[in-house]
């Protein structure tokens, strides 16, 4: 019979966002430790765990994070990995940091899964942004720091060259996108895999990030499985230890491209805590603490809706009928702790469930309807992140 020690066995985690609390709450209801690494003291994993207040790639702060932790992780990919090797113990991050490094520079991943045999959309290296014209319609997307649609840009005409962003970048074919899919790939260190239902992401025009999805997607079997398969197979490629969101197109052919890949939990996966066995979160921790995998089995139809800063408002977040919303049945709302909101900004999340999937949607749009998070500030302006 194995022996499990809790209170002996610390998780690291390199940012302190709201994957990162949502990490801690499920560490700590097994009684494992957690310590942070953030700059910011007021950050939400703060309000589950220790926190060393530093930049996630600080060498003290990461000495510090190192010698405090058993097995470390990280919610963020935006680190720079040099530090992370002459810092930590590099035998005890996971994903690994060779994975990392693959996944940081969207070219050089898209370099890869080809390599390895992923079907992928059809990319072009670019040497000046000035070729870009011979290759309409594309996607230009930056190499690396793009995250939540930042760093995307997508060219159907001439006259969308003025978006074009002057930094390296590569570009790939426009893909006719009938929908855009989301798989939760779970990957322990003895190589088991478990992988969750398939979502149907539907995004926010304005921002390019994630506004809901819903879960099952309305595919095909067929293509259900051959979606799982393909994520399942991107991870083995990358011979990945953690849970890694996977995002892929099933474009107007019938063709499943892979997008692109997360070494980490993941906005796609966040109705996993109310409607699946096992959370994507307490996946994380069963495998960073040696434990088995849990079932990933989803018990109910679901949608997750993202709650974003309100247009037009920033400072205090302030959450708008916030009470008529918790009076629906079925609806689980998360709220970050984020101490500011400014446009687009995630603050929280929902997850809606119902067994009727036409309830489903009816409830969502009641929810998207009433609650607003709007701050105690004014602001006219049009940031997001």
């Amino acid at each position: 019979m194995g022996i499990f020690k809790p209170t002996d066995f610390t998780i690291g985690i390199i940012g302190g966002g709201q994957l990162a609390k949502m990490t801690g709450v499920e560490a700590r209801k097994l009684g494992l430790n957690v310590v942070v690494l953030d700059p910011s003291s007021d950050a939400p994993a703060s309000m589950v765990s220790n926190h060393i207040v530093a930049k996630v790639d600080d060498p003290e702060g990461l000495k510090k994070l190192n010698q405090l932790s058993d097995v470390i992780t990280y919610e963020i990919e935006h680190i720079d990995t040099q530090n992370l090797k002459t810092y930590l113990d590099t035998d005890k991050v996971f994903p690994s940091i060779q994975t990392l490094e693959i996944i940081q520079d969207k070219y050089r991943q898209r370099k890869f899964f080809k390599s390895k045999g992923i079907p992928v959309p059809n990319f072009w290296e670019v040497d000046d942004v000035s070729e870009i014209a011979n290759f309409i319609p594309c996607v230009q997307k930056a190499k690396v720091g793009g995250y939540d649609g930042r760093g995307v840009v997508i060219i159907k005409s001439k006259e969308d060259l003025n978006k074009v962003i002057n930094t390296p970048s590569y570009i790939e074919e426009y893909v006719d996108v009938q929908q855009e899919l989301g798989i939760i790939v779970a990957r322990d260190k003895n190589k088991n895999i478990k992988v969750y239902p398939v979502s149907q992401m539907v995004f926010n025009p304005d921002g390019n990030l994630l506004d809901y999805l819903k879960v099952p997607a309305d595919i095909d079997e067929d293509t259900y499985k051959e979606a799982q398969n393909i994520a399942i197979s991107a991870i083995e490629a990358l011979d990945g230890v953690g849970v890694f969101g996977v995002e892929l197109f099933l474009d107007s052919k019938g063709r499943i491209l892979l997008n692109e890949v997360a070494p980490r939990t993941h906005n796609s996966g966040h109705y996993t805590i109310e409607a699946c066995e096992t959370s994507q979160f307490e996946q994380l921790v069963r495998i960073l603490s040696g434990l088995p995998m849990g079932s990933t089995y989803q018990y109910i139809p679901a949608i997750t809706l993202n709650l974003l800063g309100e247009p037009g408002y920033r400072g205090k977040p302030i959450y708008e009928n916030l009470d008529k919303v918790m009076e629906i049945d079925g609806v689980y709302v998360h709220i970050y702790g984020k101490k500011n909101t400014f446009p687009l900004r995630k603050m929280g999340h929902i997850t809606i469930l119902d067994f009727n999937k036409e309830r489903l949607l009816q409830k969502m749009t009641k929810v998207k309807t009433l609650l607003k998070v709007k701050g105690d500030i004014k602001d006219d302006s049009h940031n997001n992140g």
